[in-house]
């Protein structure tokens, strides 16, 4: 594992103890109107029927295991994503838990489950963390990894403690603009538009981040972000990139959303700013997190595809489990 590095992009800044997003202007608006929300129209909240699995789709479980040469990525649900390239598999905000919150007791249920087993899973070799909200950070699956297969996780600056006082030491924090390698692949920590925290307490007191992924071919982990400038910034400093996987869900209501989760179409804004080739619609249909139909990302999708006269074929809303070739 190579020392962290600096690149072309600027790294984040602290005001006190707190990480600041890149936006001036950045704002979540008033704590009532975010907490009317969350005690009024989390689809967890309620159990109204508003909500389904998604149909499941046919892992292929002998091509991963085998870890063909084409570089491939699978989508096992909300913003977990397993892409295999130039021999490492990679994994990204691994959740496998039923209820992501305090204990795996209290939060959001799931209501789609994991496109793979756990125990289906291929040897996973990194795994990428893009901040510590429960939803993209469990430690019931991280403490799961770190002793079936000891792989190296990569974090955003502040994180690294947290899993060293869980047991797990094979940690690299970065920060914004860093970069570190394992197995010839360069994993940069970039920038995002979103926030940290897992309880009042310690509000944007760890980093949150995309990644970049530099290999023989070129991926980008969006994680959780509101639309800005960065996703410019990044695809002008590291792509073109062929496969970018970014976050289509959790978008309403959109006067508390907006500044965190983008649209639909701000997430296929971004693809074109990253200069992607192809990509993958994450971070929806899984948990209960927010108040759009739960079927409703998708269908913006494809009706923004269709208005800007992209290539859908390269355009992927996949099925959980679902893998393909990028």
């Amino acid at each position: 594992v190579g020392a962290p590095s600096a690149g072309p992009l600027a790294a984040a800044k602290l005001a006190g103890s707190r990480y600041l997003n890149q936006d001036p202007h950045y704002s979540r608006g008033p704590l009532s109107a975010r907490v009317h929300t969350l005690l009024t129209g989390m689809t967890w909240l309620v159990a109204d029927g508003r909500v389904g699995a998604l149909p499941p789709g046919h892992p292929d479980l002998v091509r991963l295991r085998a870890h063909a040469a084409a570089p491939t990525v699978t989508w096992i649900g909300h913003a977990t994503v397993l892409v295999q390239l130039d021999g490492l598999t990679i994994l990204t905000d691994p959740t496998w838990s039923n209820v992501v919150g305090p204990f795996n007791l209290i939060g959001v249920h799931r209501y789609t489950p994991p496109g793979i087993r756990f125990e289906d899973l291929p040897h996973v070799d990194v795994v990428l963390i893009s901040h510590d909200h429960y939803d993209h950070l469990d430690v019931a699956t991280v403490k799961r990894l770190a002793a079936t297969f000891d792989p190296h996780f990569i974090v955003p600056m502040g994180l690294k403690s947290w899993f060293v006082e869980r047991g797990i030491t094979h940690v690299t924090e970065l920060n914004w603009g860093e970069s570190t390698a394992e197995g010839g692949i360069t994993f940069v920590c970039t920038p995002a538009q979103h926030g940290g925290g897992r309880t009042l307490a310690d509000q944007s007191h760890r980093l949150w981040s995309s990644w970049a992924v530099l290999g023989s071919k070129r991926f980008y982990f969006g994680g959780d972000s509101g639309y800005y400038h960065h996703f410019k910034d990044t695809g002008d400093a590291y792509g073109p990139f062929d496969l970018a996987a970014l976050p289509i869900g959790s978008y309403t209501p959109r006067e508390t959303a907006r500044p965190v989760h983008m649209s639909p179409e701000e997430a296929l804004q971004a693809f074109t700013d990253l200069r992607a080739t192809t990509f993958v619609g994450i971070h929806w249909g899984t948990y209960g997190l927010a108040r759009e139909p739960y079927d409703e990302p998708p269908k913006r999708i494809a009706a923004e595809v269709a208005r800007r006269g992209l290539p859908s074929d390269h355009v992927l809303i996949l099925a959980p489990g679902q893998t393909e070739s990028w």
